[in-house]
């Protein structure tokens, strides 16, 4: 057994990008990796100069599910009130791009559907093929994914457990951007065109558009107020129009 950590972190400007470690068996997640992810995810939200991060996997995969000898040996790879890999059931507040090289398969597809983007190399293949094994894609495959896709190709998806390759998944709309290279080198780029903004209306954006599919038609207006309107009083708000009046490139604060 490896003594290498099961996930890694490395900070690139004001992006941390999470890497899956654990290459000799595809990345399959375990508890250990959960808990790494969600240590991460922490750090992530804490630190006020990060404002994107990318997830991705080690060894050329992105993650291949869950690891089913922890499985039989009674191990869930879940954190309390966050889920599969720290991330089915919870978003950190700032945004998240999946960078996917391989395979993102059952958990591991779950793991990218849960993030806000995702870069994938052309090469990569996707899949909730947990009814070939006798389970169920629970993490948020049968959940999420009608709401990220057509919902009879996701029900296509769940019922044959087959693959789907990257170019589909990007004509679906599922991948925002295909790349012939290593995904994290194209996900790094858009998460620096990300960063490059106001970090407080980043935060507001990603919530309304996660949260507003709840929301009804007469109480989605006042909902929306209540995410944008620290956003309008804020100290950001004042720079970027003043820096757009002086030609210049914004100096955030976040407050």
């Amino acid at each position: 057994m490896s003594d290498a950590p099961e996930v890694l972190t490395e900070v690139d400007g004001n992006v941390l990008i999470v890497t899956i470690n654990r290459p000799e068996a595809k990345n399959a997640m375990t508890k250990a990796a959960a808990e790494g992810i969600a240590a991460a995810m922490d750090r992530f939200d804490a630190e006020t100069d990060l404002r994107c991060a990318i997830l991705t996997g080690a060894g050329g995969t992105f993650c291949s599910g869950m690891d089913l000898k922890g499985f039989l040996r009674g191990e869930r790879p879940s954190v309390p009130g966050r889920g599969f890999g720290a991330l089915s059931q919870w978003t950190p507040k700032k945004p998240i791009i999946a960078a996917v090289d391989g395979y993102a398969l059952a958990g591991g597809m779950e793991l990218a559907l849960s993030c806000d983007l995702i870069v994938a190399n052309k090469a990569a293949k996707f899949g909730i093929p947990e009814a070939k094994r006798g389970l169920a894609a629970a993490a948020g495959g049968l959940i999420k994914l009608p709401r990220q896709i057509p919902p009879r190709i996701a029900m296509e998806l769940a019922l044959t457990g087959d693959f789907m390759d990257a170019d589909r998944a990007y004509a679906l709309g599922f991948v925002n951007e295909l790349t012939d290279g290593p995904s994290l080198d194209a996900a790094k780029a858009l998460a620096a065109r990300v960063a490059a903004n106001g970090p407080l209306a980043l935060i507001a954006s990603k919530a309304i558009i996660r949260d507003s599919h709840e929301w009804t038609e007469a109480e989605m207006w006042d909902k929306q107020e209540a995410y944008v309107a620290p956003v309008f009083t804020s100290s950001d708000a004042r720079e970027g129009s003043l820096a757009f009046a002086e030609k210049r490139k914004p100096n955030w604060q976040g407050k």
